[in-house]
């Protein structure tokens, strides 16, 4: 399949969606001043690029659409120059383009000037092809030393949050497909390469998320899941899809789509027998999405689920993205899940003691927690918590926390006490948020 095909399936998108999304990206770069003519895709050209054999080659203003909407260059996604080989040529790595039409920094090619997108030099693309070639032959040393990096960033996502970690995510896993692609290696070794690429994937996916930028977590998670089913990998849709549900709860009028993912999510755990932290962890998810849409007995249950799965204990063979499940956040979880069915004691009492168990470990996850304290103090009219609770997520902020999400819950804690603005310390904590959420 060529990479074309395979790029726009991995979007869930058909031949008719392409090309409305290259003449949308074609009007923007016209109006930016990136391409020097208008330019209409039709559906007749598409199909021609992604099915001809040879495809024709694009003329300029066209490679440089379909490069930016790639995230790569167009000989990667099988177009070549008239009279060239088929060997894949020395690529340099191009901009991506995002929703609000601007563009991403684009990666450092080996040749560049070192600075925080260059890549490492042991993963510089190689060449291949041609009479100066060399062999890149991957080796156990370089696939440990990219999981271990994904483990290190998931790491720092629970303690910081992710808005400083996708880039670098994205960076890492593109250098890992270029190895999947380009590298020599034994079927061993293939296996070992797409699970590092799921892994990063779906983290990549979560770290958008974490950042707020929802489409791009959709995409990603959309591409975790599809090399899932393609590889038959339980784990990893089991994973992805517990993130999806995530997501979807904090999604307007995606509740119910919440509780898919994560009764879809169960059913793989159960073809790989999970441990019973992940069935907890994707109980919880469904009870946030049952909690979210107002179903008070769905969510009850979902969550007596996740406790008695929770309360069997630990297993040696708990992945690390389950880890995360202690005492402190499946708390937490169900005080927000109570917060959201209306019951504002009882998530109030929920979220403090989740805040006084939680560790210095995964203070983004304090931050949400302490986040939605507030907000639970402020529905029963309990303004004194509610700034004691805001006053603290605020210190975390200032501390160094990058959550998107968390800045987000001290947003709507501002404007819930904005309306107590007279009471003590609330007007200068107010002055204090707005500095980090105006």
């Amino acid at each position: 399949m060529r990479e074309m095909k395979r790029l726009r399936i991995s979007l869930n998108q058909t031949q008719e969606e392409a090309v409305e999304g290259l003449t949308n990206l074609a009007a923007r770069l016209f109006e930016d001043g990136e391409i020097k003519q208008r330019l209409t895709v039709s559906l007749r050209q598409y199909k021609k690029w992604e099915n001809n054999n040879p495809p024709p080659w694009p003329h300029a203003a066209a490679r440089k659409v379909l490069s930016a909407y790639y995230g790569r260059p167009v000989e990667s996604l099988g177009l070549r120059p008239p009279g060239t080989s088929t060997s894949p040529p020395t690529l340099s790595p191009v901009p991506l383009l995002v929703q609000n039409g601007t563009t991403e920094p684009p990666v450092g090619s080996a040749g560049d000037p070192m600075n925080d997108q260059t890549p490492p030099p042991w993963l510089a693309e190689t060449p291949v092809g041609g009479a100066a070639s060399t062999e890149w032959r991957i080796s156990d040393e370089e696939v440990e030393s990219l999981r271990l990096a994904a483990d290190d960033l998931d790491a720092i996502d629970q303690q910081f949050g992710g808005n400083r970690l996708w880039r670098p995510a994205k960076s890492q896993l593109f250098w890992l497909h270029r190895m999947i692609d380009h590298g020599v290696y034994d079927e061993r070794m293939e296996s070992q390469l797409h699970a590092v690429a799921g892994k990063y994937t779906t983290s990549l996916g979560w770290f958008c998320y974490d950042a707020g930028l929802h489409v791009k977590a959709r995409q990603y998670f959309s591409e975790a899941l599809n090399a899932a089913m393609i590889t038959g990998d339980d784990v990893l849709a089991s994973r992805t899809l517990s993130n999806m549900a995530r997501q979807a709860v904090d999604l307007k009028g995606k509740g119910r789509e919440a509780v898919r993912y994560a009764r879809l999510a169960q059913a793989h755990a159960k073809e790989w027998q999970a441990p019973t932290r992940v069935m907890a962890l994707l109980a919880i998810r469904e009870a946030q999405g049952y909690a979210r849409v107002g179903d008070r007995f769905n969510c009850e249950a979902a969550i007596k689920r996740a406790w008695h799965d929770w309360e069997r204990g630990p297993d040696e063979r708990d992945p690390d993205w389950s880890t995360f499940l202690n005492l402190a956040e499946l708390t937490c979880l169900e005080g927000m899940c109570r917060l959201d069915l209306g019951q504002g004691p009882r998530a109030q009492q929920l979220l403090a003691e989740s805040e006084a168990l939680q560790d210095v470990a995964h203070s983004r996850n304090r931050g949400m927690c302490l986040g939605r304290l507030s907000v639970a103090a402020l529905s029963i009219g309990d303004v004194d918590h509610s700034v004691a609770a805001t006053t603290e997520a605020l210190r975390l902020v200032e501390g160094g926390m990058s959550s998107t999400r968390a800045i987000g819950q001290l947003k709507i804690a501002h404007d819930g006490l904005a309306l107590h603005s007279k009471s003590p310390g609330v007007g200068d904590l107010l002055e204090q948020i707005r500095a980090y959420v105006a």
